[in-house]
């Protein structure tokens, strides 16, 4: 005997939410967007044209399909076809996949940051997050691009400087056809002065036009005519294209033809396990309790350089700075440290040393600064065999976020007959440090502060607070790579994908709370 069967008198219920369990994730969703301020999303419509689709309710089924690994535009079009939670949410409307995709990647750019925070602001509300501590780490994700089209910085100067070379090999045949009459002086009166100014594509498409008056007065110069040809055709198009090329780079050492806002960097994700880089972005995140409270994207592969430009995202948006920022290794710069000292932000950031200095392999490179001793009033350094580094000079170096930090030099001319000449000054008869006064301050503050309980427990407590989340991310929601191109689509997507996981976050610890109240 079977249970009684037939489609052709299923009947779903008028009401879909009647099948949506009270503690579903969709109701978590509903209500989170619905608590929003409406006036976030007056601005992204200016009116005129047919009614649009809500944005609260496009907001809505989009943070639910990212919350299921959904990410595709076609895939969500087709969820609200099938799927009655989606259709409850939506309203059973059905915009299509171009309505959603537009929605996401141009409608959503301006508002992502207010939507994030708006979302952060609710969990603090709850009690989830206190915003006090700050959780920072980074990674790479591929950008969608192809991995072939790649433009290096180096080779453009190259191939520009062999360009100019060749222009100005051009400029002599020139002068070497140009004839003794005033009008030739003219001429080259005109190339010195174009020999002074730099080389650009202006200055060769102009020399390009001073050949063409030259050659109305003498068309039968085939010299003439072959250098203007490969200036015209060859020259000038290469100029072009450099330029803009350096135009693209904004300081970057590449980037990539398909997505142009993507740099090549190293991941982590290396399938062939030869190294090669790829265009990505470098992602940044500030968690507490495992909630995400502040994302930026960034083109830069380093993570020292992006403390400050993600920090000052919260201050463009007003937010409550952190007590206390906790980050590995790879934060902790002179620059970085400064940062946090200025904005009275206790920093529990490690430096690249840090760990190393404890072992005794360490302890015994007698050339390493860290183990010798300063005289602050002198300004010298005093090495294990009692000899002084004097200082001789200092120079100074601006990083790309506008920080200058002072670097000093230091030597000790009396290295020989030193019994560790050979390991200290590396057998030469000079030993010569450089080193930034500041910086040793700095690491000697910070020392303390980690060895002390609070700090070796904030310390302990990153790698089970902000790692665990880019696991979440990428190994468990499948975002590996982004489907947007651009820095400010791909900002939107990793910003959805952030709140996405705040929400789901809060779900689990919600469904929870209510089985130990069962309990």
């Amino acid at each position: 005997m079977y249970r009684e069967y037939n489609t052709n008198q299923l009947v779903l219920p008028f009401d879909l939410q009647v099948r949506i369990p009270q503690q579903h994730l969709a109701r978590l969703i509903d209500f989170a967007v619905d608590q929003m301020n409406p006036t976030i999303f007056s601005s992204l419509y200016p009116g005129g044209g047919s009614p649009p689709y809500h944005p609260q309710m496009m907001l809505k089924i989009i943070l639910y399909a990212y919350s299921n690994r959904i990410y595709s535009s076609l895939q969500i079009a087709k969820q609200l076809t099938e799927n009655i939670i989606f259709m409850w949410l939506s309203g059973e409307q059905q915009p299509n996949f171009r309505t959603i995709n537009r929605f996401r990647s141009e409608r959503m750019k301006d508002v992502i940051y207010e939507t994030f925070f708006s979302i952060v602001d609710l969990l603090r509300e709850e009690g989830y997050v206190k915003l006090e501590d700050y959780f920072l780490d980074g990674t790479k994700i591929e950008a969608n691009a192809n991995k072939y089209t790649f433009v290096w910085r180096k080779s453009t100067e190259k191939y520009d400087r062999k360009l100019d070379e060749k222009f100005k090999q051009l400029s002599l045949q020139i002068e070497q056809v140009t004839e003794e009459d005033e009008e030739a002086e003219q001429e080259l009166d005109l190339m010195e002065k174009l020999e002074e100014s730099p080389i650009s594509s202006e200055k060769i498409a102009e020399t390009v036009k001073n050949l063409e008056k030259r050659l109305e007065k003498e068309p039968k110069n085939k010299t003439l005519k072959k250098v203007k040809n490969q200036l015209e055709k060859d020259l000038l198009p290469r100029k072009q294209k450099y330029e803009q090329q350096k135009s693209i780079f904004e300081g970057r050492n590449s980037y990539s033809k398909t997505d142009q806002d993507a740099t090549f960097m190293r991941m982590k994700e290396d399938h062939m396990k030869n190294g090669q880089l790829k265009p990505g972005y470098n992602v940044q995140i500030g968690t507490e309790n495992q909630f995400v409270v502040g994302f930026s994207l960034h083109q830069r592969a380093g993570d020292p350089g992006c403390l400050i430009p993600h920090m000052e995202v919260l201050d463009k948006y007003n937010r409550p700075k952190p007590k206390s920022i906790i980050a590995d290794s790879g934060y902790g710069s002179e620059e970085n440290y400064a940062y946090c000292e200025k904005e009275e932000i206790e920093a529990y950031i490690k430096y690249n040393t840090f760990d190393k200095e404890s072992k005794r392999k360490w302890k015994e490179q007698v050339g390493r600064i860290e183990n010798m001793d300063y005289d602050a009033e002198l300004d010298e350094w005093i090495c294990k065999n009692g000899k002084r580094l004097t200082f001789q000079y200092e120079s100074k170096r601006k990083s790309d976020n506008g920080y200058e930090s002072i670097k000093r030099t230091y030597h000790c001319t009396q290295c020989q007959g030193c019994p560790f000449q050979i390991t200290c000054a590396k057998d030469k008869d000079t030993k010569t440090v450089q080193v930034s006064i500041e910086n040793q301050k700095q690491r000697e503050e910070v020392r303390k502060r980690l060895a002390s309980e609070e700090g070796a427990r904030k310390y302990g407590n990153r790698k089970t607070d902000v790692e665990p989340v880019f696991g979440q991310i990428k190994h468990n929601r499948k975002f590996s790579r982004f489907s947007l191109r651009g820095l400010s689509k791909n900002s939107t997507d990793w910003g959805l994908i952030c709140v996405a996981h705040n929400l789901k976050k809060w779900d689990e610890r919600r469904k929870n709370m209510i089985k130990l109240e069962t309990y």
